[in-house]
């Protein structure tokens, strides 16, 4: 008998520039897998009917968009509200390729038709000058006006969950305008854009530049919608895509048929940092306190507020890497660089109990995971994932590793000061829901 974990098909889950082109294209946000990979473990997966399929990292939206195009229901949970629009606009049916042109010719005519101010503090400021700043944010303020409802946005109170793809693609389509004008701030990190420095001249554009720039983005996305015939099966069935913490999944116990995610990797990424912009284009509306946003992800750079102590439960691979760490005798590595990485694993622990707890019985939870290095000291992430797995009923049932030459953390010139390989492991790691769960 074949068993379920024996029939999946697995390919490399590296993205690839050919898997960033097209519609794609639109969507080349940090980390994740491509949709070839998603839609290869879906369709082999055999899901019976009414199964729900769950990424608790849902990012940009990989796993919800190959899930709807078989028009299986999907749950993708983000923290970051730029991540939760990208989700959505992704979704945007072939059905409205056409109207997205004649549309943003609209919002450009009320963006130029608005007189409003804005705030000395509109932290648009940070990236550009006054005229272009005020320029950008009238077409956000458009955008909102003509796109947004109550639904979404109201007295306060935002549900993202509401926004239509409409919004979200022409929320993108601003975004990454704003990236491309600000491309002089790239870093060694090509994810990030960084804060200019106060001794640095700011781009000045002809404003009509911008809203030209913005409209030739929405064509480019008409254009590749339209040619995604695929999509016009999109309103079979509308994932549900929402803000939400991985360490507190509100879903019923025993509901989800399949999870199929990619953690955040422990290479000390800011993944706010890494829409900083895109978060400064939102700011209006979310009134995020930044800060406190990247506090609470996975892999924050920030020291924990509460004090965290190792736990046995993590296992003896992550109790062996966090001793080698603290026992480093380079700079913080017994403070900081410690107190980071138990945060790291603290909420990864409470996670994978959380993503347990919502599994079906008999379900499968794969994970794409990669390895890193603290200093030399090899950081064996795929194995630390399957230990803390195995302690919350998640039996390991199947691995497929895959070498990556080239990563994110050793894109910095640093990273060249310590011995270790060159590239990364990537594994996928299949595991079934099996046992009773501990309280």
């Amino acid at each position: 008998m074949t068993k379920p974990f024996d029939q999946l098909r697995i390919q490399s889950p590296k993205r690839t520039k050919s898997s960033q082109t097209g519609w794609d294209g639109f969507f080349p946000y940090y980390a994740g897998f491509p949709e070839s990979f998603a839609n290869e473990i879906i369709s082999s997966a055999n899901l019976p009917g009414g199964s729900v399929i769950l990424d608790p990292w849902n990012g940009s939206g990989t796993t919800t968009f190959a899930a709807t195009t078989r028009a299986i229901h999907s749950i993708g949970l983000d923290l970051n509200p730029v991540m939760i629009i990208i989700a959505k606009a992704r979704l945007l049916p072939v059905s409205e390729a056409d109207s997205i042109e004649p549309l943003g010719q609209h919002i450009i005519e009320l963006a130029k038709a608005n007189t409003e101010t804005i705030n000395n503090d509109d932290p648009l400021h940070i990236w550009f000058g006054k005229g272009n700043a005020r320029t950008i944010r009238s077409i956000e303020r458009s955008i909102r006006s003509h796109l947004v409802g109550v639904l979404t946005h109201s007295h306060g109170e935002l549900h993202l969950d509401n926004l239509s793809s409409l919004a979200a693609a022409n929320l993108v389509a601003l975004f990454s305008l704003c990236r491309g004008l600000a491309h002089r701030f790239r870093s060694t990190n090509p994810t990030w854009l960084r804060y200019p420095r106060t001794d640095e001249i700011k781009p000045r554009y002809n404003n009509d530049a911008i809203y030209e720039g913005f409209l030739r983005n929405l064509q480019a996305m008409a254009v590749a919608l339209h040619a995604r015939d695929k999509l016009k099966r999109h309103d079979v069935t509308r994932p549900e895509i929402r803000i939400g913490n991985s360490t507190d999944i509100s879903l019923p116990e025993n509901s989800v048929g399949l999870l199929l995610t990619s953690p955040p990797y422990c290479t000390r990424i800011d993944y706010t940092a890494a829409t900083r912009i895109e978060l400064a284009v939102l700011d209006p509306i979310t009134r995020l306190d930044i800060p406190e946003l990247s506090r609470q992800m996975i892999g924050s750079t920030r020291v924990p507020v509460a004090k965290i102590e190792a736990d046995e439960a993590w296992g003896r691979t992550c109790s062996k890497f966090l001793r080698q760490l603290r026992s480093h005798p380079s700079k913080a590595s017994s403070g900081y660089y410690y107190q980071t990485h138990l945060d790291y694993f603290s909420k990864m622990s409470s996670s994978i109990q959380q993503a347990s707890r919502a599994l079906k019985q008999g379900a499968l939870a794969i994970f794409v995971v990669q390895d890193s290095y603290y200093k030399e000291i090899y950081n064996d992430l795929p194995q630390i994932i399957t230990e803390i797995s195995e302690n919350e009923h998640l039996r390991l049932k199947r691995r497929d590793n895959f070498k990556i030459s080239r990563t994110m953390a050793g894109l910095h010139p640093h990273s060249r000061n310590y011995a270790k390989p060159l590239g990364a492991l990537e594994a996928v790691l299949c595991f079934q829901k099996s046992g009773s769960q501990r309280c």
